[in-house]
């Protein structure tokens, strides 16, 4: 059966039923080039517009349930199959495309722009985010699926022209939408607007766009009720993301307080991680805590004893130069400079908004005691790995102090690959030390690290203490020959003994050794044992 639409003269049942007051007749088609152009730079903007939403729920899973390859796997695969599902459901509604395509326009601006609070909310009151994840990418990619079938229908009412030219400037411009978009996320809306005030701007923006294109290129098309219906609706929506904008903030702190127990007294979301302080009051002082991206780094109540277990027994041996990757608390730092022979300390950390607040908090500056401005430390800002693969420098001690590896981002540092470069930079006679995680609650987890250690060409020596805000952790001393547990502090430590040492190196008969392979940057193996070992807790 033969469209409307699709008959010679190019009119639309939206054509027949419109009652324009001037200008062009409804049964004839959009002349002159200007329209043309401007439909192909609306096909442009809703791209763009298109993968900035795919990409806000890559980039926020990342941040709150980590696992970007997964939360990736699951956004690019529901919303291609609801895109296909979309484009044949858009089928019977060629013959009311200019209605059709306002209505999916602002719906879409609507879900894409609300799409980032939404899943926020679900994952911070709700606790039901991979379930809010897979319907919001199925209802984006259902509208974005829905967009080009329609669009080749006005491109077709504008200027008849072979499908096959149609086709191919309809698609050429479409991904050359998706290549702005793509780049203007993580360097233009994520830096001047952040997650959930971008996708609220990249919503406005879409608005605009469908709504130029019809009530603007295709005014004709629309009698006055259905033009006054949209119009009413279209306000609505731009109304609902303007006040999105004004509200983001308070919603941010709201949702952001909702998931943890204390107080909140400073938060940051950089462009690497989420950082949260928390402060509460306890019988024995106030509990201080570090969480980045939700996973918690130190309660102020005990972390010291996690501190003085990481770094004194490396700086048993030589220590004049020490190397700290990661620890941008500044913790670690503080330990290493109670050390009066020591000549120099680098810490490497990837994110200065960590090392800016770790220098400009003062609750975070009274525990590290103002460690990075000790004239003997020096603060690099740069990815670990690169950093190692372009400097170097030997050290006598490296202190290998990361995040869990249960992110793809944080696993290539617990690979083959990147203790292999820490063996390049160690001095001889000299130590590394690797917090590897709970050989209690992660067992698989903790001897990957030893295995990967090993298979680096590193001799190691595990041991393990009791951190209460932890539980059992553990780390692995190693060199290029086994190196000894012994701790010699200039100053009393709080936690650390030569005994406390001794007991540490003993592995209960219910945590024995487990036999398993390393992981690489190919094969992070890391990152399997990781994630299912801590999801049961």
């Amino acid at each position: 059966m033969t469209t409307t639409e699709e008959s010679a003269t190019g009119a639309t049942a939206d054509d027949q039923t419109a009652q324009p007051t001037g200008g062009a007749r409804p049964d004839e088609p959009v002349r002159g080039r200007w329209p043309r152009a401007a439909l192909l730079a609306v096909v442009f903007v809703c791209a763009a517009c298109g993968l900035v939403y795919e990409l806000a729920l890559v980039s926020l899973g990342s941040f709150l349930i980590g696992n970007t390859a997964t939360q990736a796997s699951i956004v690019l695969a529901v919303m291609v199959f609801a895109m296909g599902v979309g484009s044949l459901a858009a089928k019977p509604l060629k013959s009311q495309a200019v209605t059709t395509f306002a209505v999916i326009e602002l719906a879409l601006a609507l879900f894409g722009g609300l799409s980032v609070i939404a899943l926020y909310a679900a994952f911070s009151y709700l606790s039901l985010y991979t379930p809010a994840l897979v319907a919001m990418a199925f209802v984006l990619g259902l509208l974005i699926g829905a967009e080009i079938p329609l669009l080749m229908v006005l491109l077709q009412r504008i200027r008849r022209q072979d499908p096959g030219s149609a086709v191919a400037d309809m698609f050429a411009v479409d991904y050359i939408g998706a290549l702005v978009g793509g780049l203007c996320f993580p360097f233009l809306l994520l830096p001047l607007f952040g997650q959930l005030r971008g996708a609220l701007v990249v919503g406005l923006v879409n608005a605009a766009a469908g709504c130029f294109l019809v009530f603007v290129v295709f005014r004709h098309d629309l009698g006055r009720t259905r033009g006054l219906v949209l119009g009413a609706v279209g306000v609505g929506v731009v109304a609902t993301l303007i006040a999105g904008l004004v509200w983001a903030d308070r919603f941010e702190v709201t949702a952001r307080q909702a998931l943890f127990r204390d107080p909140i007294v400073a938060a940051e979301r950089t462009p690497y991680q989420d950082i949260v302080i928390t402060q509460r009051r306890t019988p024995i002082g106030p509990d201080t805590r570090l969480y980045l991206n939700g996973d918690l780094q130190f309660s102020s109540i005990d972390e010291y004893r996690y501190h003085e277990s990481l770094v004194h027994p490396a700086m048993s041996g030589p220590h004049r130069r020490v190397l700290i990757l990661g620890g941008g608390d500044g913790l670690a730092l503080r330990e290493v400079l109670t050390y009066p022979d020591v000549e120099s300390a680098t810490l490497v950390e990837l994110d200065p908004e960590m090392v800016r607040l770790a220098r400009s908090d003062h609750r975070l500056r009274d525990l590290n005691r103002g460690s990075m401005d000790d004239p003997r430390s020096t603060v690099v800002d740069a990815d670990a790995f690169s950093w190692l693969r372009d400097n170097r420098d030997r050290f006598d001690v490296i202190v290998v102090d990361m995040p869990d590896p249960d992110e793809s981002a944080t696993a290539k540092l617990y690979s083959t690959e990147f203790y292999s470069l820490v063996r390049t930079h160690l001095a001889g006679g000299g130590r590394a030390v690797v917090q590897a995680g709970s050989p209690y609650f992660a067992p698989q987890s903790f001897w990957c690290v030893d295995a990967t250690l090993r298979a680096a060409g590193f001799a190691t020596t595990p041991f393990h203490v009791d951190v209460p805000s932890f539980g059992d952790w553990g780390y692995l001393l190693a060199g290029t020959s086994k190196p000894a547990l012994r701790v010699d502090p200039p100053v009393p430590l709080r936690f650390l003994s030569q005994a406390e040492l001794a007991a540490a190196a003993v592995f209960p008969a219910d945590r024995p050794p487990v036999d398993v392979a390393p992981s690489t940057l190919m094969d992070p193996r890391i990152l399997r044992y990781a994630q299912g070992e801590w999801s049961v807790y």
